[in-house]
């Protein structure tokens, strides 16, 4: 690998003008029209958030009406994360050669739909492929998302800035929680879906204040119209009486045209790798714990439909609360420290509960729910660290790889808990957990690099 080093101020004028327009996105506070551009991108990712949770808690009353056995329930809140690996890479390819913009609206429009088509289903066989269809539109939003959010800032304060945004995805959680609990006894399942249309219905319009990436309209070679976006971000920067330092330009990645290739070539092989093995052991833990619990409580403690909705709703909580606290510290610890505490810490309240044999749901609450919390600080922030580690060309299409096996983990959990459930109790399931934490720890450990404070054309040629 290249190292890149900035580029005298006198030939500044000669520079790459992709080098140009990533070292005045550099200087930049936050301005108005990022802030709002990660609020606005935000409003869709908490109704993404919401729409992957959904099921959850509409879990346990379908279960009962609809004489689900435990292998039903576990494809049916699986299917939507196998869609959403399809839509992962699709998209993430898609926004590289289209912009992400364009591929955003599709997505949400995409899942909003299949919001509504939950609503007429009547057996699983319909909810499974409702949710197929929808996964394949909520799989493509976020990672095309997070390559936009991170493409906006600069280096400073970057871990920060964005997993503020990314916490919107958990208060999609919370909010699933809070409707499950309140309209579900009351109204059904379906209150979860008709519900979760609002957000939606108001989002959608605002999408139209938002302008393409700078950084991928450069590195398609659209260098006005990247010029334009940047002007005017820094007159805003300028209204708002901040003063703005000369650009320090690094040199820009080599030009090339995107090939997903490249993801296993060179210094990319190591990092996209590693980033499928955390994105996948992290999953499975956290959406396996996640979406069964509320079926848990009521199947196996016998617990009132009210009481296991809301014990659910303490784990999200308990999960935003220690997102919070990661994206406050982040940028302090740095990327690869805090991923291998949390990936190695988690499993300790999980072999605490196999050993006591998860024989209460007080048990289960208290001691899942604390591994939850860690696991999900890193969980949240890997679409950070995976749009981190790629060059414009491939930020999408990696961070869609990468999460695709987020997918592939969060159908995984699922199922590992209904067969291992059903064949050898319920304390092996947090046995597994355990285990499977500790494999993503060490990879962690050995094969992860540290990107905090370093500028995106830096860390990739």
């Amino acid at each position: 690998m290249n190292v890149m080093q900035p580029i005298p101020a006198e030939t500044a004028n000669a520079a790459d003008p992709q080098a140009e327009i990533s070292a005045r996105l550099e200087r930049l506070p936050i301005t108005r029209e990022v802030f709002w551009a990660r609020n606005i991108v935000g409003a869709a990712t908490f109704f993404d958030g919401y729409t992957v949770i959904a099921i959850a808690y509409a879990m346990p009353v379908l279960v009962r009406e609809w004489g689900l056995t435990p292998s039903q329930t576990g494809m049916i809140l699986s299917m939507g994360y196998l869609g959403q690996l399809i839509g992962a890479i699709l998209f993430g390819w898609l926004a590289e050669k289209v912009g992400r913009l364009k591929v955003l609206l599709f997505t949400i429009l995409l899942f909003v739909s299949m919001d509504v088509a939950c609503l007429f289903a009547a057996g699983a066989g319909m909810m499974m492929a409702f949710r197929f269809v929808q996964g394949i539109g909520t799989g493509g939003e976020v990672p095309v998302a997070s390559a936009y959010i991170n493409e906006l800032i600069g280096s400073k304060g970057r871990g920060k800035f964005f997993l503020l945004y990314e916490v919107m995805f958990l208060l999609g959680l919370v909010g699933a929680g809070l409707i499950g609990y309140f309209m579900v006894p009351v109204y059904g399942w379906k209150a979860m879906f008709v519900v979760g249309l609002v957000p939606a219905i108001i989002m959608v319009p605002l999408r139209w204040f938002l302008k393409e990436s700078p950084r991928w309209l450069a590195a398609n070679g659209r260098y006005g119209e990247a010029n334009a976006i940047v002007t005017r971000m820094e007159e805003s920067a300028r209204a708002a009486g901040k003063e703005l330092p000369e650009p320090k330009l690094i040199q820009a990645p080599v030009h090339r045209k995107s090939d997903w290739r490249e993801l296993f070539q060179g210094v990319y092989l190591k990092r996209t790798l590693s980033i499928w093995a955390m994105w996948f052991t992290a999953y499975t833990v956290a959406n396996g714990t996640i979406t069964w619990l509320p079926t848990l409580y009521r199947q196996v403690f016998n617990l009132p439909l009210q009481t296991s909705i809301f014990y659910g709703f303490l784990t999200s909580v308990g999960g935003v609360i220690a997102a919070v606290i990661c994206a406050l510290l982040i940028d302090k610890v740095g990327r690869k420290r805090w991923y291998t505490g949390a990936l190695l810490l988690a499993p300790v309240p999980l072999l605490a509960l196999a050993w006591l044999g998860a024989t209460s749901p007080i048990q289960v609450l208290v001691l899942a729910g604390l591994a939850y919390a860690i696991v999900q600080t890193v969980t949240f922030s890997l679409y950070l660290y995976s749009a981190e580690i790629y060059p414009t060309r491939l930020r999408a299409l990696g961070t869609g790889t990468g999460s695709a096996w987020l997918r592939l983990g969060s159908s995984a959990g699922p199922i590992l808990v209904g067969t291992v459930m059903s064949s050898m109790g319920i304390q092996y399931v947090f046995a597994s957990f355990a285990a499977i934490l500790i494999v993503g720890a060490i990879i962690t450990m050995l094969f992860a690099i540290e990107t905090k404070d370093r500028v995106l054309e830096e860390l990739s040629p």
